[in-house]
Formats: structure tokens, C-alpha cells, sequence
């Protein structure tokens, strides 16, 4: 079993706000979630995501979870 940060989860949020032209900052806001927080799984430093706040962030984003985030092999 690979140690426990050497996951091969790549978050996708950078491309998804720029292509929807929102900010970090408003993002959060509209999800409830600290900008630090998203900051954190932006920069791929998570280590879990509530699947309320991966709902949320596909609400907010208008995209699917896959769009989000992908497992790379």
C-alpha cells in the first residue's frame, strides 16, 4: 500500500474557475468553505473531501465530480 500523501489525485479548480471566470475568494463564499481550505485541495495539499463540499463545488462550478478531479495512474 503507497504511503498515505502519495495519493495520485489531480485537482482540477484552477482550470474550472478560470474558464467560469470566478475567484478563490468567491468560490468560498458560495460553497461555505474557508478560502484556506480551498486553497488546500486547489494546491493538491488535501488529504479528504466531504462529499457536501464535492456536491457544493459541483453546484457552484456546474460540473460533475469527474470534471473536478481525476485519479492518475
Amino acid at each position: 500500500m503507497p504511503p498515505e500523501d502519495d495519493h495520485r489525485i489531480t485537482v482540477h479548480l484552477d482550470k474550472l474557475l478560470a474558464d467560469r471566470g470566478m475567484t478563490l475568494t468567491e468560490l468560498a463564499e458560495r460553497v461555505g468553505v474557508s478560502i484556506v481550505n480551498l486553497s488546500v485541495l486547489k494546491n493538491g495539499r488535501a488529504r479528504a473531501i466531504r462529499f457536501s463540499t464535492l456536491s457544493a463545488l459541483c453546484r457552484e462550478l456546474d460540473c460533475q465530480p469527474g470534471d473536478l478531479l481525476r485519479h492518475d495512474r
